[in-house]
């Protein structure tokens, strides 16, 4: 799954909604992650049989990489939140600036980056349990961004 996802072009995807804001506004109240998650993942449940659940269930992923980007920067600038769909995957992706001393190491077979061995298990975990396909990508027009394309069926374990 983690390379049909990883296959599909931002072009395949229809925008959602984006969600904007100042990093030193973010930084300020570690309970923006929880607000934004919760907002992010009420998107996410609209057209499901289920919203309820496919909501509560996918905002255990969307907090944990929320909460991934708030420790990973310190760079100032602004953060965005963005959730788009195709026919098969919702992707939500975070980007912020990139910190020049960012410290990272590649993911095993692949040229994603992400910032400590912890987090890479972390991001590993949740892509088996969501059957997600997450990584962190790194460009000098976005910064950082952290990319997770999820199913939109509903069939999770």
């Amino acid at each position: 799954m983690e390379e049909e996802a990883s296959g599909f072009d931002d072009h395949a995807f229809v925008p959602m909604v984006s969600l904007e804001m100042n990093l030193a506004m973010f930084k300020s109240r570690w309970q923006l992650c929880d607000g934004i998650t919760e907002y992010l993942s009420e998107i996410l449940g609209q057209s499901h049989s289920d919203p309820a659940r496919y909501s509560n269930f996918l905002s255990v992923a969307a907090n944990e990489l929320v909460e991934l980007a708030f420790r990973s920067t310190r760079a100032p600038g602004r953060i965005r939140f963005g959730l788009y769909r195709s026919a098969t995957f919702n992707r939500l992706r975070i980007a912020f600036p990139r910190e020049d001393a960012f410290d990272r190491q590649p993911v095993a077979g692949s040229a994603d980056l992400v910032t400590k061995s912890e987090e890479t298990v972390l991001l590993r975990d949740l892509a088996t349990i969501f059957r997600a396909a997450i990584r962190i990508e790194e460009d000098d027009v976005h910064g950082m961004q952290i990319i997770a394309d999820f199913p939109s069926r509903e069939d999770f374990q």
